[in-house]
């Protein structure tokens, strides 16, 4: 999904039946997903999810997060889950692309350095020393402007990374709200359009951030490629293929992290409100 900056793009898109939509080959999806890796993704991201719902434990509860909230985290999380929305979404975005071609260059050899790398540096910046070194590195290479910024900065624009994680960030804290209003959580009950208005002024604050985090995260992932091997992969992020397997995850993952957020919202809810009787 490119990004498209209009209070739109944080509405959710009306759903179609998927008998109604054209689906690829549920096989080549599975093989799809595993050359890129994503099992071991989606379990970094429910690591990833299940600290983020002890902040929000810390952020809405009083006192030290339920066992039963961390149960229901669990269960929003479940890879299971995961798995099947991204699945759904990936045979719906790419039942017109080449599907094989695009398996065909993450099977490769690069391809599965480049997988290989990408998941161990997801997984790297869970350490907040970590990531915290790894974002001032790769601020100081910006700033110095050497040649492997320039590299990475050209994949970040090839693939639209900052403008598309922007939008899918406000997207899933809009699901969020929207989740908390919906089970009644929202203190004096702000409507849909209040919101959209406050969601949109956290903009500036989460392109920053997520401007951050794509350079660190893609500096520390492809330290170890050489330029040649780099180059290659922003050439394949050029052709038709790749430009469709990028559009198709942002909207697989965007699908994946709306529906979470509501969720998580809507639990929210209901834990503040059985705290409050």
């Amino acid at each position: 999904m490119k990004a498209r900056l209009a209070a739109a793009a944080l509405i959710a898109s009306t759903l179609i039946p998927s008998h109604l939509v054209a689906q690829a080959d549920p096989v080549q999806i599975d093989r799809l997903m595993s050359a890129m890796g994503l099992p071991d993704m989606l379990d970094i991201m429910q690591a990833e999810g299940l600290e983020y719902g002890a902040q929000i434990a810390t952020d809405l509860f009083p006192g030290r997060p339920s066992a039963e909230w961390s149960d229901t985290v669990e269960q929003i999380y479940a890879t299971d889950k995961m798995t099947v929305t991204v699945k759904d979404g990936l045979a719906a975005e790419l039942a017109e692309a080449d599907i094989e071609t695009i398996t065909g260059f993450f099977e490769s050899d690069l391809g599965q350095q480049i997988i290989e790398l990408e998941v161990a540096a997801r997984s790297a910046l869970m350490d907040e020393d970590i990531e915290e070194a790894s974002k001032e590195a790769a601020a100081i290479a910006l700033m110095d402007e050497t040649p492997r910024a320039a590299l990475v900065t050209t994949f970040v624009e090839t693939n639209d990374l900052i403008e598309t994680n922007v939008v899918g960030a406000m997207n899933a804290n809009y699901a969020f709200y929207i989740g908390l209003l919906d089970g009644g959580g929202l203190p004096g009950q702000l409507s849909e359009d209040e919101i959209l208005v406050d969601v949109w002024g956290q903009e500036p604050e989460i392109r920053q951030n997520t401007s951050e985090w794509v350079y660190s995260y893609l500096m520390l992932a492809y330290q170890p490629l050489s330029d040649d091997s780099l180059e290659a992969y922003i050439a394949f992020s050029q052709t038709d293929a790749g430009q469709d397997i990028n559009d198709a995850l942002f909207v697989a993952f965007d699908n994946m992290f709306e529906d979470i957020s509501g969720a998580l919202g809507r639990a929210a809810s209901a834990h503040m409100i059985g705290q409050d009787l």
